[in-house]
């Protein structure tokens, strides 16, 4: 069944076990005693006419409006919690069942006496049920390590069925894992040691891929995408070290986590998120960013040097002319504006290294020529032009 098909069925069936709620409701208004000068039910039943019927009737439709109302929304957090222990571990589902036996349990002795009360008795013990269940499933999953019979945490294995070392191990960030280029990383063979997916980035990823807006949804779409792709080609680790995270970072930000789980584990963080390299860097922890090694990986270029562009399109400042590398690098061309979407020798004159990148400032090759028909570059051209190349 999908999600919308229950959500629908949800609401028909909580709708329909309100209004018979209600109707059972309206049908006992006329057992109610009389409390001071209110008449009692049996009074207003006879005194009114057709006072009973309408209460009833009026009853059950309120219970089918408030069933239809609050229908898909209880319904929607059904499907949250169950989504929610579907991604548990198995030691933490077997916590949690022990946790609500233990709490039911210990709540019968208290609850059994209140039932016997005539007014508020089952409200306050349904209450204590749900505050020992709480207790109990606390109680159980700071104990779960605890538990030889939960069972032990699964230790990764190589694909030959050794034991697999976790030191210097390559935990995932969700922005990198989003970005894509890690998978391509990963194949060229230079990321070396086990590569490490936390629960907790798996639980953002899934999150943003059930967001409300399209492009958050289609970017954690990517991710989970991508994920399934390296796991098919490359061993990844998912989910098996999140007990070593600190019990105190629980509900911390996934970045904060990734921090304290690196530390704990001795792993590197690959991310490419610039604020999170530096707290990291900040607390002794190794980052691989993929930014830095993208910048890293374009090719060096000198003042002085001659390179073939394409004048894209026209600069911020007056009678630049802007083109691109294969890499992406932006070259910013002086007096290029006039040969937008000319192919143009250019020479480097200097190189800013910025965050974002490496941007190459250059100037038009002097001695004016075109190349014609032959290929001999002895045409003449517009003095100061540049060598022109035909744009085929």
């Amino acid at each position: 069944m999908t999600i919308r098909g229950f959500k629908q069925f949800f609401s028909v069936i909580f709708a329909l076990i309100l209004a018979g709620l209600g109707f059972s409701l309206g049908y006992s208004v006329k057992n109610l005693p009389q409390i001071g000068s209110i008449p009692s039910g049996e009074d207003l039943v006879r005194g009114i006419p057709g006072y009973y019927p309408s209460v009833v009737g009026a009853l059950a439709v309120l219970g089918v409006l408030v069933g239809s109302i609050l229908g898909p929304k209880i319904a929607l957090r059904i499907i949250s919690a169950g989504n929610a222990i579907e991604r548990m571990s198995t030691r933490d589902k077997v916590a949690v069942g022990m946790g609500t036996f233990v709490g039911v349990v210990c709540s019968l002795p208290f609850v059994i006496p209140l039932l016997r009360v005539p007014y508020g008795g089952f409200p306050l013990g349904v209450l204590l049920v749900i505050i020992f269940v709480y207790l109990g499933i606390r109680a159980t999953m700071s104990m779960k390590n605890e538990f030889r019979f939960i069972g032990t945490t699964p230790v990764p294995v190589d694909a030959d069925g050794s034991e697999m070392s976790m030191e210097h191990a390559k935990i995932l960030d969700t922005n990198v894992i989003i970005d894509g280029r890690i998978a391509d990383v990963c194949r060229t063979g230079f990321m070396e040691g086990p590569i490490y997916v936390p629960g907790f980035v798996l639980d953002e990823l899934q999150h943003i891929a059930d967001s409300s807006d399209s492009l958050k949804r289609a970017r954690g779409r990517r991710g989970l995408d991508i994920l399934n792709a390296m796991q098919k080609e490359f061993p990844l680790v998912v989910r098996s070290l999140d007990n070593k995270l600190p019990s105190d970072a629980r509900n911390d930000e996934v970045d904060t986590k990734l921090v304290k789980l690196a530390k704990k584990i001795g792993g590197h963080i690959v991310t490419n998120d610039f604020n999170l390299n530096k707290v990291a860097a900040l607390q002794g922890v190794t980052v691989l960013n993929v930014n830095e090694l993208a910048n890293a990986l374009k090719p060096v270029v000198l003042p002085g040097e001659e390179m073939p562009v394409t004048v894209i399109k026209e600069g911020k400042e007056q009678n630049q002319g802007v083109a691109y590398l294969d890499d992406g690098t932006m070259i910013v061309i002086e007096d290029g504006r006039r040969h937008i979407g000319e192919h143009l020798a250019v020479v480097v004159t200097s190189v800013l290294q910025t965050v974002a990148g490496k941007m190459i400032f250059a100037r038009i090759k002097g001695g004016a020529y075109e190349e014609d028909e032959g290929g001999n570059g002895s045409g003449r051209g517009r003095p100061g032009s540049g060598p022109r190349f035909k744009v085929r």
